[in-house]
């Protein structure tokens, strides 16, 4: 038996077999979990569908996390199927485009500001408010994904780092909100990885180059080992961990970048 036996589990942000979120589903049905999953807009219904057709699943809800009523109504329908929710993976994030490339102060304006943190670290709370009474009767545990650019400046990444400097903000103060309820509230910092939307920022394949050649394991990593730390975080292995950033970078956010011999 798996470190999650019996753990019912939320997927959010499947797109498509190269994300971060395919990884994390991958390892949680590894490990034993019975998993829903969540869609963003009708078009990409059929898509994810087919997706979640490798999980055993025949929960599939709509969640468009810019719309309040479609956030309650996400968890209405998913109480119609659980009664209790084990653990959330809050995969979502956007950025519009011109705050992905360029000068910073030029490029990001005041509306690309607000939908970047709305998205990225809003949505993150809201769920979490939503799901609160279903994650409560479980004990359960919210995992979000971050990245290195929320605390030190990645060239291009611009706008997302800001978003995610503010999305682990949030969790820490989600993990204090929600540790009377016993819900465990915590964030893993993945290492680039070739999603569809790591598609978005420019340069990014000299990420991926300078991390395999600096990082201590001289490597990047993929998208299930993401899931095998994030499994670990949903499971009662990890039952004393709130607020916490987990690293899964190869370990490269303890260099001195470009420093290799």
């Amino acid at each position: 038996m798996g470190i999650l036996a019996n753990k019912k589990i939320l997927i959010t942000g499947l797109l498509s077999n190269r994300s971060i979120a395919y990884g994390v589903a991958q390892a949680c049905k590894k490990q034993g979990a019975t998993l829903a999953f969540t869609y963003q807009e009708e078009r990409f219904r059929e898509r994810v569908t087919k997706l979640v057709a490798e999980f055993e699943s025949d929960i599939i809800i709509p969640l468009d996390v810019t719309q309040d009523n479609d956030i309650t109504n996400a968890f209405k329908t998913l109480n119609t199927h659980w009664d209790g929710l084990d653990g959330l993976l809050h995969s979502i994030a956007y950025s519009p485009k011109e705050g992905l490339s360029g000068d910073f102060v030029e490029n990001v304006k005041r509306d690309t500001y607000n939908i970047a943190n709305d998205i990225t670290a809003y949505s993150f709370s809201a769920i979490a408010n939503a799901a609160r009474e279903m994650l409560k009767k479980a004990n359960g545990s919210l995992v979000t994904l971050t990245y290195l650019g929320s605390e030190k400046v990645v060239p291009n990444y611009n706008m997302a780092g800001v978003a995610k400097a503010a999305l682990e903000a949030t969790m820490r103060y989600m993990a204090y909100s929600m540790g009377a309820d016993n819900i465990r509230v915590n964030a893993v910092s993945a290492g680039p990885i070739k999603t569809l939307a790591a598609s978005g920022i420019a340069g990014f394949s000299k990420i991926l180059n300078h991390v395999a050649t600096n990082s201590p394991l001289l490597r990047n990593i993929s998208a299930l080992e993401v899931g095998n730390a994030v499994s670990f975080l949903f499971s009662e292995l990890a039952s004393a961990i709130t607020g916490e950033v987990l690293y899964v970078d190869a370990g490269y956010n303890i260099m001195a970048s470009g420093l290799n011999s």
